[in-house]
């Protein structure tokens, strides 16, 4: 069997587990090690390693981390990459968190990028079958810094996290949106 076969054969098999959870976006996601962990068992199985290296590839204006992920047997591999900045006015986190934070999330893609790992979801998961919609909640309302779901969103975004997620749970304000939108 190929390595090519192999790869192949773990990312059709492949599930991994959403075993963390963010409470500013109210979802589950998974982390890398959570991918690393589904991978044991193909590893013995089909004779491959997975390893993930970084490289500090800029500095200025801020560090850009690449990641990268490999399968390899003894004949051959293969890698994917993730590319990821370093947010150094990130508050609330010292220097090793956010290098850290940025390590976590290029760790993960690469790996999601190697196993062909998709979060979106599938036309079931949004489809009524018929039943009528639940009104919509009313969205919270962010209008300032001072508020506490500030601090809560500039972390979640330094942690990867999307602005359309806060955006679907708050109304911002164009300051507070302009604002987050230069955290990233």
């Amino acid at each position: 069997m190929t390595l090519n076969e192999k790869l192949a054969t773990i990312q059709t098999k492949f599930k991994s587990k959403k075993s963390r959870f963010n409470s500013f976006g109210k979802y589950n996601f998974r982390s890398a090690e959570d991918i690393l962990e589904a991978t044991k068992p193909y590893l013995l199985e089909l004779g491959v390693s997975v390893t993930i290296s970084e490289l500090l590839l800029e500095h200025e204006p801020f560090p850009i981390l690449e990641s990268k992920a490999t399968i390899s047997d003894s004949e051959s591999a293969i890698h994917a990459t993730a590319v990821v900045g370093v947010d150094l006015a990130q508050k609330g986190m010292q220097m090793p968190q956010k290098f850290g934070s940025a390590s976590s999330y290029g760790k993960k893609y690469a790996l999601g990028n190697l196993f062909l790992i998709d979060d979106t979801a599938d036309s079931d998961a949004v489809n009524s079958h018929g039943s009528e919609a639940t009104p919509a909640k009313t969205k919270s309302t962010l209008t300032s810094k001072k508020d506490p779901a500030y601090e809560k969103a500039v972390q979640y975004i330094a942690a990867g996290g999307k602005i359309e997620a806060i955006k679907a749970k708050y109304s911002l304000s164009q300051e507070i949106e302009g604002s987050l939108l230069t955290t990233l």
